[in-house]
């Protein structure tokens, strides 16, 4: 089907194409950006090391794309795309070098556009996606290590993890499978030169400093939050309808992707080697990180979101087709590429019609129309550009988002109230008298305040 010098230049179209329709699709059907990209987007106005439900670094990608491109929605459905061919760019490089043939690690790409991780929920520029690349090359560059062990290699691994973690806490669950490959190894008589062993966590150590110190300083509130987030209602069925749930639901989102797999083996049938290294490898990366979110959700009861998952799956491709790789006939994949193609388009067309047909979305909130009244009512009572907007991240994000002036965002608890006045907390008790507060819904008004 496809001349081993083409692959290449094949692969690289199909993540352009990704690219191109991925971004333009959300872009000509959403009216606002996503609620968790304008959350990053108002923890980026007012970076820190961290944030009362995150880590940082979704909010410096984000941040870094509007000092470039301002409020264009565009952009940060681009970012993501980024995000995500990077991903899938790493995903294809490991494959290639782990089975030593192009076309098959073209196939363990392709086979991600089965996984609505990949494609449907990508326009959101959130946590869960900015762990993907890092996933992806932590991935990778354990593999290099265990294979060549060079200082280099453990170098970029520490690296990656460290901006993994400051992606999202989850990214732990991913370290504890890397953890597992170098024991299985090393018990398996793989020589590691001891200096390397002092390499990479060292330099996770030094990537995670400032967050761990914001941390201390912040009472560890994200934390607190991730564990709220997973909390069941303190029944003790929680321990075995979430674990359930959370089964049910991974069987569920893999159907497309166990649909495109039937057309690309001849026959189900696989052994599996427990002594094969190479699967263990697998094994260890994939399923394990997988096994331990099952185990989180048994053991403490709690509730995993489906989206928490999306970086779980990056290296399912590579994992399916090494197990039936005696299955596949690289020269009748004719029915293969016909199920990837309606699949590859059936899902932004799916994405099209749901943000044209429903209109109660967070996408469909107007936020830019809000903004330029919110702006006419400040200008009826100041002259003063609006400096800071203090409320939830939704509401006034979008009007830090949308606002020429790029106010600040500020939590609800940031400020202090003395008649007229308002004092910013923690910003040297600056003292302002141009505030005003607008009701944008029933909830508490956004508040907003001037420059002095």
């Amino acid at each position: 089907m496809i001349k081993k010098k083409s692959v290449t230049n094949f692969f690289y179209k199909f993540l352009l194409i990704h690219l191109f329709i991925w971004t333009l699709v959300p872009a000509l059907t959403n009216i606002n950006l996503p609620l968790d990209t304008i959350e990053a987007l108002a923890w980026g106005s007012n970076l820190d090391w961290g944030f009362n439900k995150h880590p940082p670094f979704s909010a410096f990608a984000v941040e870094i794309f509007y000092q470039i491109f301002g409020n264009q929605d565009w952009a940060y459905y681009f970012l993501s795309q980024l995000f995500i061919i990077i991903s899938f760019f790493v995903v294809y490089k490991f494959s290639v070098e782990f089975f030593n043939n192009e076309k098959i690690g073209f196939l363990s790409v392709l086979l991600l556009e089965g996984i609505y991780f990949f494609n449907f929920t990508t326009p959101e520029f959130n946590v869960n996606v900015a762990q993907l690349p890092f996933w992806a090359l932590s991935v990778y560059y354990t593999w290099r290590c265990i294979k060549y062990d060079k200082a280099i290699d453990y170098v970029f691994l520490g690296l990656f993890v460290g901006l993994g973690i400051l992606s999202k806490y989850l990214f732990i669950y991913l370290v504890i499978g890397i953890k597992l490959v170098f024991i299985y190894f090393i018990k398996k008589g793989k020589r590691i030169k001891f200096s390397h062993y002092f390499i990479a966590g060292p330099i996770t150590l030094i990537i995670l400093l400032p967050h761990l110190i914001w941390l201390t300083e912040n009472n560890y509130t994200t934390i607190t939050y991730g564990l709220q987030r997973t909390g069941g209602v303190g029944d003790i069925l929680d321990h075995f309808i979430y674990p359930l749930y959370f089964l049910a639901k991974q069987i569920g989102l893999l159907i497309p992707f166990v649909i495109m797999t039937s057309f690309l083996v001849k026959k189900n049938k696989f052994k599996i080697n427990l002594k094969d290294e190479k699967l263990a490898f697998l094994i260890l990366t994939i399923i394990v990180p997988i096994f331990f979110m099952l185990l989180t959700s048994i053991i403490m009861g709690a509730k995993i979101r489906t989206m928490w998952m999306t970086p779980f799956y990056l290296f399912a491709g590579t994992l399916i087709i090494y197990i039936f790789k005696s299955q596949i006939n690289l020269k009748k994949l004719k029915n293969f590429v016909s199920v990837f193609l309606i699949f590859f388009f059936l899902s932004p067309l799916s994405y099209a019609y749901v943000s044209i047909t429903q209109k109660d979305k967070r996408t469909d909130y107007p936020g830019k129309k809000i903004s330029i009244e919110v702006q006419k009512e400040w200008e009826k009572k100041f002259t003063s550009k609006i400096k800071y907007v203090i409320g939830d991240e939704w509401l006034a994000g979008n009007l830090s988002y949308h606002l020429d002036s790029r106010p600040v965002w500020l939590p609800t608890n940031s400020f202090s109230v003395f008649g007229n006045e308002i004092s910013i907390v923690n910003l040297n008790k600056e003292i302002y008298n141009s505030n005003l507060d607008i009701m944008i819904s029933d909830k508490t008004p956004v508040r907003l305040v001037g420059s002095k």
